[in-house]
């Protein structure tokens, strides 16, 4: 049985269209890149969220979600507990710079999207270099994702 969790990212593009991802490795799917963001804390909204996550876990204040870009389902474990995770992907624009880390361990990286496109690494969402370059009108809900 696995505990509903609900969590927001947001993807930071920079003005030449480069993207801003962690590079994770979870115990149960491995290493994969993803943006900033977390779970959602009581009371707080999607939104709310996506700053509060990414003033923790870049130091950056001054970005705003700017549109929903997709919504997705996924199992894995956070912290040793098995989660279905229901997450928020925003989009936003912001300069290329470097983070302002807690962690120094913490690997991240700029990506071109063609870079992002031939990763060769799992991509949390899923399809992400699809959705950036096809720039949907409508958030696309990818559903649950295996």
């Amino acid at each position: 049985m696995r505990t509903p969790r609900q969590a927001a990212r947001i993807v930071v593009l920079s003005p030449s269209g480069s993207v801003f991802l962690f590079r994770e490795n979870n115990s149960e799917v491995g290493i994969h890149w993803l943006p900033p963001g977390g779970g959602i804390d009581p009371g707080e909204s999607p939104e709310e969220c996506v700053r509060r996550e990414l003033r923790e876990e870049t130091g950056w204040t001054d970005l705003e979600p700017q549109r929903l870009l997709c919504t997705w389902e996924h199992d894995f474990t956070h912290q040793g507990v098995p989660v279905r995770q229901h997450e928020h992907i925003y989009v936003t624009t912001g300069p290329r710079r470097e983070p302002r880390l807690e962690a120094p361990d913490i690997h991240w990286q700029w990506l071109s999207q063609q870079r992002l496109a031939t990763l060769g690494e799992p991509l949390w969402p899923p399809r992400l270099p699809q959705l950036l370059a096809g720039t949907p009108a409508e958030p696309v809900h990818l559903g649950l994702v295996t």
